[in-house]
């Protein structure tokens, strides 16, 4: 990662997420302060994941950017600052779970890291990541088998709390729904499943390997091809271009066992996938929802990872409840972990009445205050440092966690200016 200032004349058009060889991404971020233009690049690899889309550095970056663009300038005024940056936020938060009290001195909070400018976010919801597996014997098919790849694909994914609420397919939900219908129709039998590769969000492509009976075959083609027919009507207006694809494929070595594919596939078919209830109080917005995040499934074992979110903690420890119930029912070993509560808004908070004055003063309307369906670092940090008042905002931003996360430049300006005056008017505490 570097960091420089760099004059408005040397810079010509940027873009986001610009793609290069050998699996390099790159994400530049402009902010704008005064004449010159702060530029941050951050540049890294996926080693493991080559020729794979994933996602950039609108999302987390533009923060830690701004919070560069802070420490580096000399004409702000400000009081005293303290800067935390954490890592993993986007796996599992382990940066803010490690903070320890004590850590910081500070009493008020900005949170850099929400995706929609002109919003003030002073609330969010918790999270518990379940975990189901289930280890078996596989079984060796006949060598008269032929085996197909079906895989589904071109799904506009996104984040599993934000986006959660819009309608949109999951990979998993939809890939299980055709291999539950196959082993109906043509009798064949599961090798593997895969799909998803985050909990945190909505799966956009998944595949799975099946075995068939050469003279059961007849028809298979025309039989994918009307689903895609189908699940591209039934995703209308939400979805366009959802691709089922089905391959020939050698013979695979294992195949999953009847009785435990036949567990796996009503599992899968059976548990909560999106959005299960809104807030009573604020019904625009979710209260409790889950995402069907990464199935995997061969070679001996079966695992199955969930990302479940709520803003109410009886409602979270009730989803998680039922999902384990529900795997069991399959006999599948179920872990919970990685819990944190929600952020329990503040109306009465200085900090937002003093940033509510701000934004109308410069720009002339009132922000938006809202409570959000994701997990933000304020939940765990405040329970870590009691006390703090605390806000989150940050610009506009979009499918975070797909390959189209992308930013919307003109509003970053803005959320930057609006992150200078807020320094500069702070109240004291």
């Amino acid at each position: 990662m570097s960091f420089h200032k760099e004059p408005l004349s040397h810079i010509k058009k940027l873009s986001f997420g610009e793609r290069y060889p050998d699996s390099y991404y790159y994400g530049k971020m402009i902010f704008q302060n005064q004449k010159d233009f702060f530029l941050l690049i951050l540049h890294f690899r996926i080693s493991s994941c080559k020729n794979q889309l994933h996602t950039l550095g609108a999302d987390n970056g533009l923060g830690v950017a701004a919070i560069m663009a802070v420490l580096e300038a000399k004409d702000l005024k400000h009081g005293p600052l303290e800067a935390l940056i954490t890592k993993d936020e986007e796996t599992g938060m382990y940066g803010a779970f490690g903070l320890k009290p004590g850590t910081l001195n500070g009493e008020i909070l900005l949170n850099l890291d929400s995706e929609d400018e002109g919003e003030l976010y002073i609330g969010c919801a918790g999270g518990i990541d379940i975990t189901a597996t289930l280890e078996y014997k596989e079984e060796t098919p006949a060598t008269d088998l032929v085996a197909r790849r079906i895989t589904l694909k071109g799904l506009r994914g996104g984040h599993s709390g934000l986006e959660i609420n819009q309608g949109r397919g999951n990979a998993n939900k939809l890939l299980t729904r055709i291999v539950h219908d196959l082993l109906i129709e043509f009798d064949c039998q599961l090798s593997s499943f895969e799909g998803g590769n985050m909990r945190n969000a909505i799966p956009r492509e998944a595949h799975a390997v099946l075995v068939f009976n050469p003279e059961d075959i007849e028809g298979l083609e025309d039989y994918i091809k009307e689903y895609e027919v189908q699940i591209n009507e039934e995703y209308t207006s939400i979805e366009e271009g959802i691709v089922v694809k089905l391959e020939n494929v050698d013979l695979p070595a294992a195949i999953v066992p009847e009785e435990i594919q036949d567990n796996m596939i009503s599992v899968l078919m059976a548990c909560q996938n999106g959005v299960m209830r809104m807030i009573p109080t604020v019904p625009d917005t979710v209260e409790t929802s889950s995402n069907l995040a990464i199935v995997t499934i061969g070679g001996g074992k079966a695992d199955v990872r969930i990302l479940a979110r709520s803003s109410c903690d009886t409602m979270k420890d009730f989803l998680a409840d039922s999902l384990t119930a529900c795997f069991s029912m399959a006999g599948m070993k179920v872990e919970l972990s990685g819990s944190y509560s929600g952020w329990q808004p503040n109306v009465d908070s200085p900090i937002l009445h003093a940033m509510t004055l701000s934004y109308k003063q410069q720009f002339g309307i009132e922000p938006a205050v809202k409570v959000i369906h994701a997990g933000l670092e304020c939940g765990i940090i405040g329970a870590n440092c009691p006390g703090l008042d605390m806000i989150s905002f940050g610009p506009t931003l979009r499918s975070p966690h797909s390959p189209d996360e992308r930013a919307y430049i003109p509003s970053v300006t803005k959320f930057y200016d609006f992150l200078v005056a807020t320094l500069e008017q702070t109240p004291e505490k």
